[in-house]
């Protein structure tokens, strides 16, 4: 949420922000509703003020009268009042947040690529999907995840499951490494955390599992309960920021993201997932959201794939992000179907993402620091993937496989697993 006195002197930049992020909220409105709030607030004051004089001593009868008078009225603009301030409200977690000036213009199609490691060297032969190979080796059951919890639920079976643990054993040493703390969250969070984290649109569109019949919903990703961990608390950042590295269950209904390029793994309902998460000062922010990128750069690096980092468009950032970097991979399955007698079949698709949100979080759930002046000013906060486990696997598979269908397991997960091969 952004801070109302900030958009009541900026009125024409978060017009033109939500034009740049593609959002329609009416910013008039807001300020109309803000200038009415703060005179009804106003107005009740003076009320209360007069009554309280006109109780001292012992009030005639008239005054008493008069007195009983100014309770109603106070009762009904606070009433109104109410009213005001709920519409304010849902009106002010519609504006996203602020935009990075280096952020690109425009939609999902209009990232710009800033780093690349190396261009992905053409196969030996034509590759196959990981749907393909990893139904072949006994990896994956979509058919029965699907008879026992519908489709995009799966099974993953002998050497997978042996996979997954060498990957969140590989994230966790590097993690750890870099000063951050393991935690191990609900998998369920209150709506009230929820709509705080600005990870709840509702609608069609909505991503959120909600639990009938209660307050609560399944979380999309960590960074939401990792986030309500200090909900309306006043952090101790005086030795650095607070970093943890969260794993839990992940759940997305995926509303309308169903087609080709939501093959096997790449859109499914569940998965695991090792989240980082920082709670830092504003001043600190912008670098700490180089040093995620840093490290999902040298996860990604340690696997032997090829991959991009692209800068997010405005257009595509969400409601929460400053700004926001996806690290795409090469992925076999989101290759022209057309083009399989080709040996640099493949294109890129998204494994991992870091996002700066600012004060944005921090402000809708009360999460602050003092300040060396001493006055209480909200943290920023901002989240990265680790290892997901279901994009992770997906690409190793792909781009480590051989010929015969086997699967080279990548020297850094070795040690984990056990083996250098998956037949």
């Amino acid at each position: 949420m952004l801070d109302i006195k900030f958009i009541r002197d900026n009125v024409e930049l978060i017009k033109e922000n939500c034009k740049k992020r593609r959002v329609k909220v009416d910013i008039d409105e807001i300020v109309e509703l803000d200038k009415k709030k703060r005179e009804q607030t106003q107005i009740i004051e003076e009320l209360r003020a007069e009554k309280n004089k006109k109780s001292k001593g012992k009030p005639s009868a008239s005054e008493i009268a008069t007195m009983k008078r100014l309770g109603e009225r106070v009762k009904d603009l606070e009433q109104n009042l109410t009213k005001i301030e709920r519409e304010l409200t849902y009106l002010l977690l519609q504006v996203p947040n602020l935009t990075h000036p280096d952020s690109p213009v425009g939609g999902e199609e209009d990232f710009k690529v800033i780093y690349t490691n190396h261009e992905p060297e053409p196969f030996e032969f034509i590759p196959k999907d990981h749907e393909e190979l990893m139904t072949k080796l006994d990896l994956i059951d979509f058919e029965r995840g699907a008879k026992v919890a519908g489709a995009k639920f799966y099974f993953y079976k002998n050497d997978m499951v042996r996979l997954n643990h060498a990957l969140i054993c590989y994230g966790m040493d590097i993690v750890e490494k870099h000063g951050y703390t393991f935690m191990e969250t609900p998998d369920m969070v209150k709506n009230e955390i929820l709509d705080g984290s600005g990870f709840n649109p509702r609608g069609v569109e909505s991503q959120i599992y909600e639990i009938k019949n209660t307050e609560l919903s399944l979380i999309g990703t960590a960074e939401i309960t990792t986030l309500g961990y200090h909900a309306n608390e006043v952090l101790d950042l005086k030795n650095g920021p607070i970093k943890y590295a969260a794993l839990s269950h992940s759940f997305r209904t995926e509303a309308g993201a169903y087609g080709r390029t939501s093959k096997g793994l790449y859109r499914v309902h569940q998965f695991t997932k090792l989240e980082m998460f920082i709670f830092c000062k504003p001043e600190e922010s912008e670098k700490l959201h180089e040093e995620l990128l840093d490290i999902e750069k040298e996860i990604v690096d340690g696997l032997e794939l090829p991959y991009r980092v692209i800068d997010i468009a405005a257009g595509d950032l969400g409601g929460p992000a400053y700004r926001k970097y996806d690290i795409e991979a090469r992925m076999v399955m989101k290759g022209d179907p057309k083009a399989k007698d080709e040996k640099k079949f493949g294109d890129y698709g998204e494994i991992t993402s870091t996002s700066n949100c600012t004060d944005y979080q921090a402000r809708r759930l009360n999460i602050k620091y003092r300040r060396d002046d001493g006055v209480l000013d909200f943290v920023h906060t901002l989240n990265g993937t680790a290892i997901v486990l279901s994009r992770f696997p997906l690409v190793i598979i792909e781009n480590h496989q051989q010929e015969d269908g086997s699967i080279k397991v990548p020297k850094t997960l070795q040690r984990y697993f056990g083996k250098e091969l998956i037949k």
